[in-house]
């Protein structure tokens, strides 16, 4: 089948090459929809029908020459090990025939480190799509892998949707906080792991919903822990693990101004702020989590418009000089 160019999602990535690759049969899907019975499993029907318009292939994507890493490493400076593993193996075949191939990444850290935001800038760097299922705030088992469709309100799984209703064939797939996934369902959440993650049985991935065939051999898995001790054995045994500290004074420093930076860039009121916050400011945004800087910094734009000023001042950050707030009741 002939090579497609996707275009490219930031300049200092590598164009995408992607070829097409189906991720089921359709005689499948037309065998299933033939012997439902007229009346019954609307939900069912209309997955099946879906299927048939949309077709089966998807792009297949790996960036047509090894890419432009630099800025992830002075993003993410705590992330090296992991993007130093990322990129020998996106080494391997730039120059190849071989598609894309990623040893499943598990992310131990403590909260806020920045573990999720790595994994959407993976998928970022690869040109590729994203699922993400959050496991700390499952309401059932079967999110991964779909439930059957005898049951009252069930749904395909998350890997089904984001391979049927997306556009590509390797996905980067989030499991955020696996270490959070509660055995008390009828159903292990973490069971269709055991065969997801390995290359060969993920081929043939059976949805229990729809009972169909789905090739996940390519999708790329990162997931994100808090604590290793209660992920099984087998799921450790079947990715490669990093542990992610919190960033040192330096490194989280660093993080602060490039973030700085690209709020600034990205709004036009940001124009009326200095290229760079004082050292002050920067210090004082060091000592948060990389995941409290985002809200940290709108906020302190917000407090500096207030008082008319093109500059941060240390007291415009979170918690420096906030206003206490107003009680609601009656006055005695």
């Amino acid at each position: 089948m002939s090579t497609d160019l996707v275009p490219s999602r930031t300049p200092s990535q590598a164009i995408p090459v992607a070829k097409m690759r189906p991720v089921y049969q359709l005689g499948e899907v037309e065998k299933r929809l033939g012997k439902l019975p007229q009346r019954d499993h609307e939900s069912l029907r209309s997955t099946y029908e879906r299927m048939l318009e949309k077709g089966p292939d998807r792009f297949q994507v790996k960036p047509s020459g090894l890419p432009a890493m630099a800025h992830l490493y002075e993003e993410l400076p705590n992330f090296h090990n992991v993007l130093d593993d990322v990129r020998r193996q996106l080494a391997l075949c730039e120059d190849s025939l071989d598609a894309l191939e990623i040893t499943p990444i598990l992310l131990l850290g403590p909260p806020g480190v920045g573990k999720t935001h790595f994994a959407r800038e993976i998928a970022n760097l690869l040109g590729t799509g994203m699922g993400f299922v959050s496991m700390s705030s499952l309401t059932a088992g079967w999110v991964l892998s779909g439930a059957s469709s005898q049951w009252k309100g069930a749904r395909a799984g998350k890997v089904f949707e984001t391979l049927v209703d997306g556009q590509y064939a390797n996905p980067v797939m989030v499991v955020d906080e696996i270490d959070k996934a509660s055995s008390e369902h009828a159903y292990d959440p973490l069971g269709a792991l055991y065969s997801l993650l390995e290359h060969d049985t993920a081929h043939h991935f059976i949805d229990e919903f729809a009972e169909v065939a789905i090739d996940a051999s390519q999708v790329i898995w990162v997931a994100t822990a808090n604590d290793e001790r209660s992920i099984p054995e087998p799921i450790l045994n079947r990715m490669n693990v990093f542990e992610v500290s919190s960033p040192d004074f330096d490194a989280a420093r660093t993080i602060a101004l490039r973030l700085y930076q690209s709020i600034r860039s990205a709004h036009h009121w940001g124009e009326r702020f200095e290229p760079e916050p004082h050292e002050a400011v920067l210090a004082g945004m060091a000592r948060l989590a990389p995941r409290e800087m985002r809200r940290a910094w709108l906020c302190a734009f917000g407090n500096a418009k207030l008082a008319g000023r093109d500059h941060l001042d240390v007291a415009d950050l979170p918690g420096n000089n906030a206003p206490k707030r107003n009680t609601i009741g009656f006055v005695h």
